[in-house]
């Protein structure tokens, strides 16, 4: 759902609508990210993974289509649906500061209702603090920034930083193709192993 100058405001304020829809409920935020991880499910297929009754389901799944952010790919019973691409960038109106809404900060935000460190996070520093965070996060997972100075640069404790990060990270090895920086455990006690059969 990517937009670009060429659509009619009308289209524009639509999305940016359905997806503050999306970020402002939780239920329907995690319904958006499961069927964007999974490409395409039937109203059944939801309910068994995320625990939904059928009323439920069918009424979330009403509303996203509405939205425009979930699309139906057959007439046919049972109906299977897909979600629409989402990247939507909103600029602050002095031009400080940018922030761009994507499938992995909607799964985030999905995950506040079975993640307690997640929910007080953005409790306390908002939708656009998380997106913040999800941003060092990656930042971490490739290795460029450690806790400690996401801490010193939004003036929050080294502890708090840690625990989104800790929070946020498997949110990001599903929507980034990260590279693992460094070495695993696993790979320094095969490499001890190595060096200690050549002793031998």
């Amino acid at each position: 759902m990517s937009r670009t100058s060429n659509r009619s405001n009308g289209d524009v304020i639509r999305d940016f609508l359905s997806v503050a829809d999306l970020l402002e409920e939780p239920q329907l935020a995690q319904l958006y990210a499961y069927i964007d991880q999974e490409e395409e499910v039937t109203v059944q297929e939801m309910m068994d993974a995320l625990g939904l009754a059928q009323g439920t389901a069918y009424t979330y799944v009403n509303r996203l289509v509405d939205a425009g952010v979930l699309e139906a790919t057959t007439d046919e019973q049972p109906r299977t649906y897909v979600a629409s691409d989402i990247d939507l960038t909103v600029t602050v109106s002095d031009g400080t500061r940018e922030y761009t809404i994507t499938p992995a900060l909607i799964d985030a935000v999905g995950r506040r209702t079975t993640d307690d460190d997640i929910d007080t996070y953005i409790d306390r520093h908002g939708i656009a603090g998380l997106a913040t965070a999800l941003t060092y996060t990656v930042d971490r997972e490739q290795g460029e920034v450690t806790h400690r100075l996401m801490a010193r640069d939004l003036d929050i404790s080294p502890l708090a930083a840690e625990i989104i990060l800790q929070a946020l990270r498997p949110i990001v090895h599903e929507h980034f193709d990260i590279e693992e920086a460094g070495a695993s455990v696993a790979d320094i006690e095969d490499a001890d192993r190595d060096i200690a059969g050549d002793d031998a």
